[in-house]
């Protein structure tokens, strides 16, 4: 009997080279009548159907595919034990630690409340090596002075995929309570607070403001992760910054397609594959590396989409507006299509 579903936690590059051409992984699992059945998950997800599909390859914190069991049963919330990395100018490569509630971990710092804050939030089982984090960091220290803080919450992010979406809400609460703090002791205003979110992270940042009731300046949600995130009251939406912008690279696969942001981009079609990438991981993580040129480069241009279907078949041909940067004081409603190149700077 074959079913399309299944899988073992082999990455891709534990394949031999025979094995990276086959259309998936095969393996035995035995069901609750005792006889088992052979089940293959394919390694471009082709198999995957949002809210229904049991497996997906997703990309690990290095980007690197992991089979994902998405019914797998959650681990205890581990509670978030953030840490907050700041990057400025003056140390663009070795981080300042600031600690929630130690005012000389501050004072000690080059933090300036004249400067936006910039926080950069990784995705499941990364930490502050994960790409995004240098991607995003440098791109911001290039054109401006910027409080950049790099989240690393690699603890509650770890482990399995529904383990850290349990995660989710306290890491972000947690990361609102810390900015409160800082803004109400040394300086700033979260009119000049940027959020920006990879995959998981995308999510935490969602979570920032809730429960304090703060709303930041913007809110950039790069390829916020899909699976198990339809109808997810944690889930990124367009209240949650004055300014919410989503750009979609893997979307109805391991990011999410539907227009949840004020601003939506869809480059290339908002789906796999993204020019360049022959994986699902390249073109999720290529939401950042498009970023990162906006920032740097300021000159993707958006045209307003008049529904869904044409941002996907790239057929927006409406209002011009640019995807990504770093405008603290952007303001846009709609669907946006573009194209990119293949490479860097795209």
């Amino acid at each position: 009997m074959y079913n399309k579903e299944g899988g073992r936690l082999i990455t891709p590059e534990h394949q031999t080279p025979n094995m990276k051409l086959l259309v998936g992984l095969s393996l035995f699992v035995a069901l609750s009548a005792g006889s088992p059945i052979e089940i293959t998950i394919p390694l471009d997800n082709s198999h995957y159907v949002e809210g229904v599909s049991r497996y997906i390859w997703m990309p690990d914190g290095n980007d690197v595919p992991q089979l994902v069991d998405l019914q797998a049963p959650a681990e205890p919330l581990r509670g978030a034990e953030n840490q907050y990395l700041l990057f400025t100018r003056s140390n663009p490569e070795n981080p300042q630690e600031l600690k929630y509630n130690d005012r000389e971990s501050v004072r000690n710092s080059n933090y300036n409340r004249n400067w936006p804050i910039v926080v950069i939030v990784h995705g499941w089982t990364g930490d502050i090596n994960s790409k995004v984090n240098p991607y995003v960091r440098d791109a911001m220290l290039e054109v401006g002075n910027y409080n950049v803080i790099a989240l690393d919450w690699h603890k509650a992010a770890g482990g399995l995929y529904t383990s850290a979406i349990r995660n989710v809400f306290d890491t972000g609460e947690s990361l609102g309570f810390f900015l409160d703090w800082l803004i109400f002791s040394f300086g700033g205003s979260w009119n000049n607070v940027h959020l920006v979110g990879y995959s998981l992270g995308a999510h935490v940042v969602a979570n920032v403001g809730r429960m304090i009731l703060r709303r930041p300046g913007r809110i950039t949600g790069l390829d916020p992760a899909g699976p198990q995130f339809g109808n997810n009251p944690d889930a990124l939406n367009i209240q949650d910054a004055a300014y919410v912008e989503c750009m979609a690279t893997d979307g109805g696969m391991m990011g999410i397609f539907d227009p949840i942001c004020q601003a939506n981009f869809y480059p290339n079609g908002g789906r796999h594959p993204q020019p360049g990438c022959d994986s699902n991981s390249c073109s999720h993580s290529r939401a950042y590396e498009l970023y990162a040129a906006s920032v740097r480069y300021n000159r993707f241009v958006g045209r307003q989409c008049a529904s869904l279907d044409d941002a996907e078949n790239q057929r927006c041909d409406g209002a011009e507006f640019l995807m990504g940067n770093a405008d603290l004081n952007k303001r846009r409603f709609g669907l946006f299509g573009l194209k990119t190149e293949a490479a860097w700077p795209f």
